[in-house]
């Protein structure tokens, strides 16, 4: 018997394009998409110029400042631009920004990750959101106001915690207590950690909330306890969430002016107890003396907020490497 081979059809001619697709093509180069593109790209590229603007700004006024000082502007413990020769460093300011700051963050991230963990799997409903309310007003509160109420009450209410430090803690240097008002760099670490509070708890809890369900169920499933759900599957996933959660909160901390100012006693000198009055950050320096600086006077502070600019900038592009390294947290994945 003959097997004759059949040769397959060959495909069927493309026909005109369908209406649809016509106009599906012409909506990618419609006018008002071009427009939209326009704005973005101008938008971004706006956003740079204005950065380098700043950076270029900063750079130049710093520069006529630093090649006319007389001492170390790093390691100076010195501020007096007007004098002659002119003497002035930040060690005092780098010092004081940076520990406070720190203050700041080992107290607010804690209780932060706290509340948030706490509204979003502890509370019920109705609670959690009045709490979550309650932080949100938090965050909408003016620094002028939070400066008025740590130099009104923070301040006279503080001599408590001071002396317990000091009876037990006074050995080590870092808490030693001699009497004075409480405006030293360990209060406004305190206010400071009150005012970055809300920027954290807010971030964690909308990181905490993109947790996979069938992560927490599958946990429970196997038996887990709620503290093991959320220790081994909430916790992992928003890390790197609340580490640039974290991020922003340093930020918020490292610049803030008129809270700082009013409660802080300035003073350029750098003591090892946390407890001392004095002390200085960049913010408070460059607020309290601007308006009164000579044109030398300015240059200096500029020079000085260049620094915080650097830091700045440091401490935003560790948060994106961060982000970067875990993009999985933000449970687009999920």
């Amino acid at each position: 018997m003959d097997i004759t081979t059949q040769k397959p059809a060959a495909p069927p001619a493309p026909g005109p394009a369908a209406p649809e697709d016509k106009r599906a093509a012409r909506g990618a180069t419609r006018p008002g998409d071009r427009i939209f593109l326009g704005l973005s790209r101008g938008s971004g590229i706006f956003v740079l110029v204005l950065m380098a603007a700043i950076a270029a700004f900063l750079t130049y006024r710093a520069s006529l400042a630093i090649s006319k000082d007389e001492a170390n502007f790093f390691t100076s413990f010195e501020w007096n631009p007007t004098g002659v020769p002119p003497e002035f460093g930040i060690a005092v300011l780098a010092f004081g920004t940076i520990v406070s700051s720190i203050i700041a963050m080992v107290i607010a991230v804690p209780i932060s990750v706290g509340i948030a963990l706490f509204i979003t799997h502890y509370a019920p409903r109705r609670l959690g959101g009045t709490v979550a309310y309650v932080i949100d007003l938090l965050a909408a509160v003016p620094s002028i106001v939070y400066g008025l109420w740590g130099a009104i009450v923070l301040v006279p209410h503080m001599d408590g915690l001071y002396g317990w430090l000091d009876d037990y803690l006074g050995w080590t240097g870092v808490f030693a207590w001699e009497g004075g008002p409480a405006r030293s760099l360990l209060t406004v670490g305190i206010l400071l950690a009150l005012m970055i509070l809300p920027i954290i708890t807010n971030v964690s809890r909308e990181v905490f909330r993109q947790v996979p369900r069938m992560h927490e169920e599958a946990a429970l499933a196997l038996g887990a306890t709620r503290w093991e759900v959320i220790r081994m599957s909430v916790l992992p996933f928003g890390r790197s969430g609340v580490i640039s959660a974290s991020m922003l909160g340093l930020g918020r901390a490292l610049g803030e002016t008129m809270a700082v100012a009013m409660v802080l006693s300035p003073s350029f000198d750098i003591s090892a107890s946390l407890l001392d009055a004095g002390g200085g950050t960049f913010a408070q320096n460059i607020a309290s003396k601007f308006n009164e600086a000579t044109v030398m006077g300015q240059d200096a502070l500029i020079a000085s907020g260049m620094v915080l600019f650097v830091i700045t900038l440091l401490v935003n592009g560790a948060a994106r490497l961060i982000i970067a390294r875990r993009k999985e947290y933000s449970g687009a994945n999920a």
